[in-house]
């Protein structure tokens, strides 16, 4: 039924004009529009709609995340955006944040300013 109709992502935020700041300059995401209901921008094509609200208690998984090329390349760009890589105890990373998945996917997460988490990741040939 869906199969065709274009993907809508959803996020939050309670500071829009720091999520702007964050998702335009640090991650290159234009803004479409920005109402009192919602910053939107255009993620290649996807709408990503940012939620205002008042009061949001980030989760604990990831809500967005990006499929990339280099993962490295990537990840050292947004470092030099003043992002700083999550880690976790429970996964073996590498020096930059890097995990590598039993399927030789390579994945990294970050967090924007209001705590959503985000990932970036880069897929092996045939994963």
């Amino acid at each position: 039924m869906l199969q065709h109709a274009a993907l809508v992502a959803f996020a939050a935020t309670t500071d829009s004009v720091r999520a702007a700041a964050f998702y335009r300059n640090v991650l290159g995401l234009p803004v479409r529009s920005d109402d009192d209901f919602a910053l939107v921008l255009d993620a290649a094509g996807t709408e990503l709609r940012l939620q205002k609200v008042e009061r949001f208690k980030p989760q604990p998984f990831t809500v967005l995340g990006w499929q990339v090329a280099d993962i490295a390349d990537v990840l050292q760009d947004l470092v030099g955006h003043g992002v700083r890589p999550e880690r976790y105890a429970w996964l073996e990373q590498d020096p930059a944040g890097i995990w590598r998945a039993p399927s030789g996917a390579q994945v990294a997460w970050f967090k924007d300013p209001d705590g959503n988490l985000l990932s970036i990741a880069q897929y092996s040939a045939g994963a």
